[in-house]
């Protein structure tokens, strides 16, 4: 198992975690089996955002004395009328699901996230009364670790990024839901099959949202990394063919920010199936080849596949375009922790060559050279 660092809160979580959606109206048996799964293997993050008291009950006791073992990553408005999910924002309702959420793993969540900020609405009925509020003082009080949110719009998470207050978020990421335009749901597409007609390449939005989180040092776990599974199918996916589960956890482990990849398993062998993803080779997580069907709207912009690897002077290319895409946000006020981290890599922009090895490979006709000598230059200046 790899674990990366989630932002700034200085946990660390595996880089493929367990979402435990499909584990809701599952009896014991299988819970228990996907959470022994998990443990052995490693994965060390949870999502619990199912309302369901029997799910949380069930999650709990399979987990039994290793809850310290685990993140938990609980959702505050998270609810249900007539067993269905629901979200809400009124105080009564949302403290009485996630006491009982705290109540059964142990009086503490690790992550508490806000649910569900897609709109503006959303927005204004979490920031702008005292859910807000309630949620500062569970953190003030101890009762979570850390305060993040849900989200699947990239313009809604950026303003509440903005804020200051989340530390953490959750976002649906995958190279299909990447180009859809920020004005189509997202979430209308895991019904029926992907409309190719609709994506537009990396839209600007949420290439934003995922370098304005490395910047501000917000971590992202990541839901919907398969689209359902969709991505994963031959008649649904919008891509010439079918994306792997290693290439669909890679890309979104490639996106700037991102922590962990939230699988929604609900077996031992689902769990061992993923895991397959620290074993394959690089050509086999290579997500390049099945987007670059839409290589026309991919010019010239760097996805951070690293098909341009190896450099002969050493480069981690990928992450210094990366790092660059974060300066460009502000050349004047670039972070000083981003400074730090591309001046810790092995090898600098400032080593390139211009051998030109890098652009006879990349898929998209991205200036790499270009970049690097940008690179080198920003990251050269000290600001007065």
């Amino acid at each position: 198992m790899k674990y990366i660092k989630l932002g700034n809160t200085g946990k660390h979580v595996s880089a493929i975690g367990l979402g435990c959606e499909h584990l809701d109206r599952k009896p014991y048996s299988v819970v228990k089996e996907t959470v022994d799964s998990a443990l052995s293997h490693s994965i060390n993050i949870f999502d619990v955002f199912m309302p369901g008291k029997e799910v949380r009950e069930h999650i709990a006791k399979a987990l039994g004395d290793r809850r310290s073992d685990i993140l938990i990553q609980g959702h505050i408005g998270a609810t249900d009328v007539n067993e269905q999910y629901d979200i809400s924002r009124d105080l009564p309702t949302v403290k009485k699901y996630f006491e009982e959420l705290l109540r059964i793993f142990g009086g503490h969540i690790d992550f508490g996230m806000m649910f569900f900020i897609d709109s503006e609405k959303n927005y204004r009925d979490v920031f702008e009364t005292d859910f807000v509020k309630y949620v500062e003082t569970l953190k003030k009080n101890g009762d979570i670790g850390h305060i993040g949110f849900s989200s699947h719009n990239p313009v809604t998470a950026m303003k509440a990024i903005n804020t200051g207050l989340p530390e953490m978020l959750m976002f649906s990421v995958n190279p299909a839901f990447d180009m859809l335009p920020v004005e189509v749901d997202s979430l209308e597409h895991l019904d029926g099959t992907f409309n190719a007609k609709l994506l537009e390449g990396i839209d600007a939005q949420r290439a934003a949202l995922y370098t304005l989180c490395e910047k501000k040092q917000v971590g992202i776990t990541v839901m919907k990394a398969l689209g359902a599974g969709k991505l994963l199918s031959k008649e649904h996916t919008p891509f010439a063919s079918p994306m792997s589960v290693s290439q669909c956890i890679h890309y979104a482990l490639t996106r700037p920010a991102v922590s962990s990849v939230l699988l929604g398993c609900q077996s031992a062998a689902e769990i061992g199936s993923a895991m397959k993803y620290f074993d394959v080779s690089d050509s086999e997580r290579d997500y390049s080849e099945v987007i670059s069907s839409f290589d026309s709207a991919f010019q010239g912009s760097c996805v951070y596949c690293s098909h341009c690897q190896p450099c002969p002077a050493s480069i981690d290319i990928a992450t210094v375009i990366k790092y660059l895409d974060i300066a460009r946000l502000d050349v004047h006020s670039i972070p000083p922790s981003i400074r730090s981290h591309y001046r810790n890599l092995h090898a600098t922009a400032d080593a390139c060559t211009k051998c030109g090895h890098c652009e006879s490979r990349c898929p998209f006709g991205v200036p790499i050279i270009k970049n690097m000598a940008e690179a080198a230059e920003l990251f050269a200046y000290i600001p007065k």
